[in-house]
């Protein structure tokens, strides 16, 4: 996998500040409109606090920007975010976001490894959200409400976000992967 900058949550505390400002957003009407407590908002700012993927999008949804305005250092371009999003457990586990691009709403790009006993759990995306995920080595088991999926390097599957899901390494090994989120 390949070396990635920083994690995403180093800018989130100032992109935040400047969308929510630039709105003439109180933090209290913030968290009003994204459903995100306004403690979380605040230490959000300051850059103390952890957030899921799914309240980020929260917060971009109601700053009416997108995620990767949200999170990404103000000076890269969309199409090369390269930042890391998350971490398991383990120092093996990491998601990072490559890159995105404009669809109807949003594409982004992410690389993921699990190690072996790891596991992704994630909330629904808003309708109309879809994945694309290919496995590059190991085997992945996805967990879905419609379903579960198992694959092996250069399987694919592709499935409506809308809907709670996790990922797990299957077996003794490690798994790595492709992930692109269209909306």
């Amino acid at each position: 996998m390949p070396e990635h900058g920083s994690d995403v949550l180093a800018h989130v505390a100032g992109n935040l500040r400047r969308l929510r400002q630039e709105r003439g957003l109180s933090q209290a009407a913030l968290a009003d409109r994204s459903g995100i407590s306004r403690r979380t908002i605040i230490n959000l700012e300051a850059g103390e606090a952890n957030i899921s993927l799914s309240g980020l999008d929260r917060i971009a949804a109601a700053l009416d920007t997108d995620f990767v305005t949200l999170v990404a250092e103000p000076s890269a371009p969309a199409i090369a975010v390269n930042a890391v999003a998350w971490r398991g457990a383990s120092t093996e586990s990491v998601a990072a976001l490559v890159g995105a691009v404009p669809a109807r709403a949003d594409a982004q790009l992410w690389t993921w490894a699990l190690a072996a006993g790891d596991r992704y759990d994630a909330e629904p995306d808003p309708a109309g959200w879809h994945e694309i995920v290919f496995v590059t080595a190991g085997r992945l088991v996805i967990e879905r409400e419609d379903g579960v999926s198992e694959l092996g390097a250069g399987d694919h599957v592709i499935y409506s976000s809308a809907q709670r899901y996790s990922y797990a390494a299957a077996g003794d090994e490690g798994v790595r992967f492709v992930r692109l989120v269209v909306s």
